[in-house]
């Protein structure tokens, strides 16, 4: 569109005075070039610059628009500045940023399982404990929508039909690991769930039908013969820790699956938040069920009766609150990074978790336990270095 000025000085000297008496407006055209049509008979000039809107004020009027526009132009430059400090760290140190989210992530994690293991040796529960860890995210994310953080997303039945398998495996996987962590030592826990790519590259080629390449078989088999010999002579071996950690693998294997299929528009936050209403749920029946008689009979007092009323609940709702924000970060941080830095973070995640516990718990492990526990570890490192750069190559490959 052409640029908008007013007549020259000339042209306006040309308007009849009595028109200007009774306050008839200036001519006003578009700027055009030389030859321009017709405008009200008359051929305008091209004017060479737009003219200031002080110059088609007087008197009052264009002395307070002359003091105004110092003030506003003030105003603009601070607001310009201010925006651009605050979009100037993120944008000048990403690094640093998506280290603190890594930082926080594992900090989360870790301090989680830590507080987690000990509310079992007062409260040997796991069933009512994994159910208490999705009732304060459940807590947590329905103050967030009372307040607005986020704004609730809208749930209807095609959605909700979508969710229901994800919230379920999810849920078994969530207590299948909760028991496994009451009956073997976190880290041994851990190592098992090393597992879990194994499992998912069996599902993604005799379920999905997506073929998997023969290295990517080959990078497993470490993992598998990690685990087999940490197992061997881990100290605090039982199969009820063994059989939960392995059927948590499978659980979460086929929540991959159908996280897959239920592809919405919903963002990560809110999506969470319904697959833990939904969990909660699936797991209040078995908790009832399976561990309710005894709760009543004994199980709550005598956890009072060791650590008090107060300091229960309280450890109840700490450890919940930590279960949540981990995952809330997790899912944060790894979508600000590549599939390769996502690969090296879940890695380093699992081998912080296990150093840490060993430490704090003062386990005891054997050589070859340690040696096994290694294996596994590279093992994994090494499948998930493997299938970034698959990915990688796939992702370049639709975008040439």
């Amino acid at each position: 569109m052409a640029a908008l000025g007013t007549l020259p000085a000339a042209a306006a000297a040309s308007v009849p005075q009595r028109q200007r008496r009774r306050g008839a407006p200036l001519l006003a055209a578009a700027y055009v070039p030389e030859g321009a049509r017709l405008v009200c008979g008359r051929q305008l000039r091209p004017a060479p610059v737009l003219a200031s809107p002080s110059a088609t004020l007087s008197g009052p009027a264009r002395r307070r628009f002359l003091r105004a526009a110092p003030a506003a132009a003030a105003a603009s430059d601070s607001a310009s500045a201010g925006e651009a400090k605050l979009q100037g760290f993120a944008e000048r140190y990403p690094t640093l940023v998506t280290g603190f989210f890594f930082f926080l992530w594992y900090f989360l994690n870790v301090i989680f399982n830590i507080l987690n293991k000990k509310i079992f040796d007062y409260f040997p529960y796991p069933y009512f404990v994994s159910a208490s860890h999705l009732f304060v995210g459940v807590l947590y994310c329905l103050i967030g929508w009372g307040f607005g953080f986020p704004k609730r997303a809208p749930m209807n039945a095609t959605v909700l039909k979508q969710l229901i398998p994800v919230a379920v495996c999810h849920a078994i996987g969530h207590v299948t690991s909760t028991v496994s962590f009451a009956a073997v030592a976190v880290s041994f826990a851990h190592t098992i769930k090393a597992l879990e790519p194994f499992f998912n590259a069996s599902a993604s080629q005799f379920i999905l039908g997506q073929p998997v390449p023969l290295t990517l078989w080959l990078s497993l088999v470490p993992v598998v013969v990690g685990v087999s010999v940490a197992s061997l002579t881990e100290l605090s071996f039982n199969w009820t820790g063994f059989i939960n950690a392995m059927i948590s693998n499978i659980s979460f294997t086929y929540r991959s699956i159908y996280s897959k299929k239920a592809m919405t528009d919903m963002d990560s936050t809110n999506l969470y938040a319904y697959i833990s209403i939904i969990a909660l749920i699936v797991c209040i029946p078995p908790a009832l069920i399976i561990e309710g008689p005894q709760l009543v009979q004994h199980g709550f007092k005598d956890a009072i009766a060791k650590v008090g009323l107060t300091k229960l609940i309280t450890n109840f709702f700490v450890v919940g609150l930590f279960y949540h924000l981990y995952n809330q970060v997790a899912t944060n941080t790894l979508e600000r990074v590549a599939p390769l830095s996502h690969a090296i973070g879940n890695v380093l995640k699992r081998v912080f978790v296990i150093g840490f516990s060993i430490i704090v718990f003062g386990n005891k492990v054997t050589t070859q336990t340690g040696i096994g526990t290694s294996i596994a570890i590279a093992g994994v490192a090494l499948y998930s270095f493997m299938k970034a750069k698959i990915e990688e190559e796939k992702r370049q490959i639709k975008t040439a």
